[in-house]
């Protein structure tokens, strides 16, 4: 028997059941619920859109996850506003000054490219924040341009072309930008075997015994030999200074000296403030990564700039060509844009290397270089008249995605580019940032976006929301938790070996009371078989499927039904074995939508009035109706009317449609005209109706493999001719006299047929009639000299009946 004090605590126990039970039904569960949170951090990192309630007279009697529900559900629940903990991302600009309009003059050292410049973010794991960046490319901004050219032999004809390229250049460029400045450098490859010619005949005049060009240089990897500079006179008389060499194998060492001009700023001599180009002319393909094994070199290039006192590359011999990877990540490091000079056959292979490589183009160079001047025009049009956002140092737990606005003024998701620029113009992204996680605390990150190619850039720091404000008031040893744990933010942390919502009970506990508390009824297994009786109260076993809860773990949440494998269809809530659906899905398994709007036809009819919706879908009654709105249906009763419709308003204008708008979007069935209408197809169905004038339209209506309702259409409608009078006249006189003549001849053959009958009778009598007086003795036969008129007088008799 229990004690009145247990029937007390069992009735409020089964009432507060009851009351969470009867809420969650009316308002649904939502994921804050249903998480596993115990404290306010694990409550803010389930969803965004979920808060903690601090206050500490809430929810007492409750288990530890009805403090995590959205904002507006705890405040009606009675958790007053000031102790509901639920912080949201921000943004707060620290840095933005305005774009430039010039880069020449007094101000070229401050010029800004991109606003604003420090932005600070404060994330929420979840809560997407966002903000945006503008890019102007200005007007006169200074050009560095590094002209890194191919000296083997193969490039004699394009050395002799670029010995007045300085001036020419210059010239060009100057229509560009006030403030340009030039330099050169040259390879060719390794200066060891299998590259290069290392024999000892070779290593003064790796040319010798070539009849074609007895007389060159020994090989090099990379000699820089006229740092950036505005008098252009000293690129030409470096340039006159230069002979080609001879390497071995087809590929050159090009990529060893585009990673020493990007890197040894110094030497080279780049300016932050300017825009720089790196010029690489060549007539064959590049060594890559890893082909230095084949010389023994098996050390992988260090990123780094190794030039010795003669501005030769020291490391040539050292270690091995750079990798794409390498290249693109020192190039875009040091804002340099890279353009392949190339002849048409490398097109494609350089082409490729551009997509590896951020802020690169490829440009066809003639055999002798003789188009190099506007090859470099046109590049550097080419990239100014681009912008392409970078990410430099992005941390791992942050998303982010781009939204670019072009000149047009359309807002493209997923794009972080624009195209088509002129200088001056104006674009700008919009920046979404998203944290999957929480790091460390205290933790502040940090990352750079950068357009490729700029100095300019937008510094991003970043720290999270993932504690609690309500954690800063915590007390050890509380006298709330029984002065055996630590309260924060409203609920015990008790010391290890004790439980319950104030610590008031300690593990171990398993009097007959405690474990009648924990019995759905009498002969059920304590918490159901699936948790353990604590303190007066069911914990849960974690399970791999999902998660175990209620009073008794009567309840979980994967034991739902499925559809196609997904808990609920996704369209629900698994709470207790059965699915709650979220508005708009009804069905065990939430399957079966409650929306009829892909059931609605042209004409605005369920499913054309010939079936019914059902999940969303068209189930056609009528027979011989298919589509996915049961629109097609040539054997209806009403097929030949509807399709009549748009025959009248789409061929003639006429009809109750032409009256409005909806023709075309009502009737975008095919309709084929014809002169004379076949109707042999057994799969078709003629119709025909009667026009205003009297007319008949004729017409087929069929349905293709395809499902696309073709009609099949008379030019015009059959009309009949009036009947002319004189023809008419004419038929009518013709007819009597054809009946006076058929009836005469019918007269005549009737009269014909009798005479020939009473002549038949006639010689029968006569025959009779010689007979007889042939055997009268008393007849004499008589003397005459006319016969024939005694036959006739004799006829004359038979005929009269005179005879007898």
């Amino acid at each position: 028997m229990w004690s009145p004090w247990q029937l007390v605590y069992r009735t409020a126990f089964g009432c507060m059941v009851l009351e969470i039970f009867i809420h969650n039904v009316a308002q649904g569960l939502n994921v804050c619920m249903s998480g596993s949170a115990t404290s306010c951090e694990e409550c803010l990192l389930i969803s965004p859109s979920c808060a903690w309630c601090a206050q500490e007279e809430f929810g007492r009697a409750r288990t530890l996850t009805s403090r995590c529900d959205l904002s507006q559900n705890l405040q009606k629940r009675g958790c007053e506003a000031h102790n509901i903990e639920s912080p949201s991302s921000t943004t707060m600009v620290v840095k933005s000054e305005p774009l430039s309009s010039k880069g020449s003059g007094p101000t070229q050292y401050d010029v800004i490219q991109i606003m604003p410049q420090k932005i600070s973010l404060s994330l929420r794991p979840g809560d997407q924040t966002s903000f945006e960046v503008q890019v102007r490319q200005v007007e006169d901004y200074p050009v560095d341009l590094y002209y890194l050219m191919d000296l083997s032999l193969s490039m004699k004809d394009d050395l002799d072309t670029i010995r007045n390229l300085g001036t020419k250049l210059a010239d060009e460029m100057r229509k560009l930008t006030s403030n340009f400045r030039l330099g050169f450098g040259s390879f060719v490859d390794k200066n060891m075997s299998p590259f290069s010619y290392t024999a000892t005949k070779y290593q003064d005049n790796p040319c010798n015994g070539y009849k074609l060009f007895p007389n060159c240089v020994p090989s090099f990897g990379f000699r820089h030999l006229l740092s950036l500079t505005d008098k252009v006179d000293r690129f030409n008389e470096e340039v006159q200074k230069q002979m080609v060499s001879r390497n071995r194998d087809a590929p050159e060492g090009g990529f060893d000296a585009i990673l020493q001009a990007a890197v040894c700023k110094e030497r080279i001599g780049w300016r932050k403030e300017a825009f720089h180009l790196l010029v690489f002319a060549t007539d064959d393909v590049p060594h890559l990564a890893l082909d230095g094994k084949l010389g023994g070199l098996v050390q992988p290039h260090d990123g780094e700039c190794h030039m010795n006192e003669k501005n030769e590359y020291s490391g040539s011999t050292k270690m091995d060509y750079p990798s794409l990877a390498l290249l693109g990540e020192k190039l875009a490091e040091n804002n340099i844009y890279l353009i392949f000079a190339v002849t048409k056959r490398l097109y494609v292979i350089y082409k490729n290397f551009t997509a590896l490589i951020p802020g690169t183009t490829v440009e066809i160079l003639d055999q002798d270089s003789k188009n190099i001047i506007q090859l470099i025009v046109n590049a550097y049009n080419n990239i100014r008249s681009k912008v392409e956002l970078t990410v430099w140092d992005q941390p791992e737990d942050l998303s982010l995605s781009f939204t670019a606005t072009c000149q047009d003024g359309q807002p493209l998701p997923g794009l972080r580019k624009c195209a088509d620029l002129k200088i001056g113009d104006t674009v700008s992204f919009t920046v979404s940032v998203d944290a999957r996680g929480c790091p460390a605390p205290g933790t502040q990150q940090r990352f750079t976006i950068k357009p490729v190619g700029f100095k300019d850039r937008l510094e991003v720091s970043v720290d999270y929301r993932c504690d609690c404000g309500c954690t800063d008031w915590t007390q050890a040893n509380s006298s709330r938790c029984s002065s055996i744990g630590q309260y924060t933010c409203g609920t015990c942390r008790c010391d290890p070996g004790y439980l319950g919502a104030r610590c008031e009970c300690q593990e171990g506990e398993a009097g007959s009371m405690y474990l009648s508390a924990c019995r759905e009824a009498e002969g059920k297994q304590i918490c159901g078989g699936r948790g353990e009786c604590s303190c007066n109260q069911c914990l849960c076993y974690e399970s791999e499927f999902g998660k175990i809860y209620g009073t008794f773990c009567e309840c979980d949440d994967f034991s739902c039904a499925r559809h196609k494998g997904i808990l609920c269809s996704g369209h629900g809530e698994c709470h207790c074995g059965e699915c709650k659906c979220h508005a708009g899905y009804i069905g065990d398994n939430c399957n079966c939508s409650t929306d009829t709007s892909s059931c609605v036809s042209d004409d605005g009819k369920i499913c054309s009035g010939r079936g019914s919706c059902a999940c969303g879908h068209c189930q056609c009654t009528e027979p011989g109706a298919f589509g996915d709105t049961c629109e097609k249906c040539p054997t209806c009763p009403d097929a030949c009317g509807t399709k009549r419709e748009c025959i009248e308003c789409r061929l003639f204008d006429s009809g109750r449609l032409s009256d409005n708008q909806t023709c075309q979007r009502l009737c975008k069935d095919e309709i084929i005209t014809v002169e004379t209408l076949k109707t042999e197809d057994p799969n078709a169905v003629l119709c025909l109706y009667k026009t205003e004038n009297e007319c008949v339209m004729k017409f087929m209506y069929s349905e293709h493999a395809n499902g696309m309702s073709v009609l099949t259409a008379l030019k015009e409608p059959e009309c009949g001719a009036a009947p002319d009078a004189m023809t008419v006249l004419l038929a009518v006189v013709g007819s009597i006299l054809l009946v006076g003549i058929v009836l005469l001849a019918i007269w005549k053959l009737v009269i014909t047929v009798h005479d020939r009958r009473e002549f038949a009778r006639f010689q029968s009598a006569r025959c009779r009639a010689r007979y007889e007086m042939a055997s009268n003795p008393l007849y004499k036969q008589p003397i005459s000299s006319h016969p024939i008129e005694t036959d006739f007088i004799m006829y004359g008799k038979s005929y009269n009946g005179a005879a007898h």
